[in-house]
């Protein structure tokens, strides 16, 4: 092992903080093993043997959306014969078909950016299901989502987080973040929120004490400096806000893209480094999650071992990563994340959104 590597090893036994440098000469090393043991002990620190899930349900509005990014298979045109958009009727219906299960603590609510929908009706949809169903947790709409409602109304991003927060969300999920480089932006989702937009919305909602979670989407146009700078953007902002909880990553799925057969899906090992070395960077969030969905099952438990403890959750029909030929499952069960976690040699601990522990198994 080379020296530089040798020194970023001491500084993580010691507790002290990753440069840029120390980032890329990261990504820079191919000996996985020993990332994992480095990225694993960095998430001992923290977390212990403890892995979380929680029992969730996804519930996306609509695929129509103005975007129209290159990376993005779920989201059409209104005319497209794939295109849909719920009504607060078949919301509420699905919510309460959902809500039959006793363990289920989260809806987990994104969608696209529906050309014709006024703010009001997202507003009246969470009004409804915290009506409805008030002891259901609301982790809904995504930055993105709240710079395109600011848009379309008139009202600032605090005021549309103001209005949402008295309706009902509880906290926000970190989808939309992709790769917070602007020249990344530029090219693949110009018609959605920038990079200081995205970092500007989730600090607000932090300040008004709403939690939401980050991610990055890798493996298409980007560089390996802009991932890093990436992963440095969201350390900056936890560290002004603490209001993270969570970091997820997402590997791009091509399939029914604009990018298909440009760009092949990432391997696994690139998965797994991406997920040691977030877990190594972002120093300041307690939580990496390999979310299941997007690494398949097996990567998912890998990824245990390289620096992830939270598996997500039972999700229940997802719908935008098969979108882009995601071959996992579209839910599992309580019981199966158990089991996986268990075989990975970790204790199990079933949550809630807020990661208060619920059990431990």
């Amino acid at each position: 092992m080379n020296a530089i590597l040798e020194e970023i090893a001491a500084k993580v036994y010691a507790g002290k903080r990753l440069s840029r440098e120390d980032a890329l000469a990261l990504f820079r090393c191919n000996d996985l093993a020993w990332l994992g043991q480095l990225a694993n002990f960095a998430k001992k620190e923290v977390c212990g043997d403890y892995v979380y899930f929680n029992v969730n349900r996804h519930i996306n509005l609509t695929n129509i959306c103005v975007s129209q990014c290159k990376f993005c298979a779920f989201g059409c045109e209104k005319d497209d014969k794939k295109a849909y958009a719920m009504t607060k009727e078949e919301v509420l219906r699905i919510a309460k078909a959902s809500a039959i299960d006793p363990d289920l603590r989260e809806f987990h609510i994104v969608s696209g950016l529906h050309p014709d929908w006024p703010f009001e009706y997202y507003v009246d949809i969470i009004r409804s299901l915290k009506r409805e169903l008030p002891n259901i947790h609301l982790k809904a709409f995504t930055a993105v989502e709240i710079c395109y409602f600011a848009k379309i109304s008139g009202k600032t991003v605090a005021e549309v987080l103001k209005t949402l927060l008295a309706a009902g969300i509880n906290s926000m999920p970190g989808g939309g973040a992709e790769i917070l480089s602007d020249r990344v932006r530029a090219e693949l989702c110009p018609n959605k929120a920038s990079r200081a937009e995205w970092l500007d919305a989730s600090r607000t909602a932090h300040n008004l004490g709403i939690k939401s979670n980050a991610s990055m989407l890798y493996g298409h146009i980007e560089t390996i400096e802009e991932r890093v700078d990436h992963l440095l953007a969201l350390r900056s902002l936890q560290d002004e806000t603490a209001g993270f909880q969570t970091f997820i990553c997402f590997p791009f799925h091509p399939v029914n893209t604009a990018l298909e057969g440009q760009i092949t899906r990432t391997m696994v090992w690139d998965d797994l480094k991406t997920m040691a070395i977030s877990r190594l960077v972002l120093d300041n969030f307690k939580n990496i999650k390999a979310y299941w969905v997007m690494l398949t099952l097996p990567i998912a438990q890998l990824a245990l071992g390289f620096g992830a403890n939270d598996m997500d959750g039972t999700i229940n029909e997802e719908k935008i990563i098969h979108a882009a030929g995601a071959k996992s499952a579209t839910a599992l069960s309580k019981e199966k994340l158990i089991e996986v976690i268990r075989a990975a040699g970790a204790i199990p601990v079933e949550r809630d959104t807020m990661y208060n522990v619920v059990r431990k198994f």
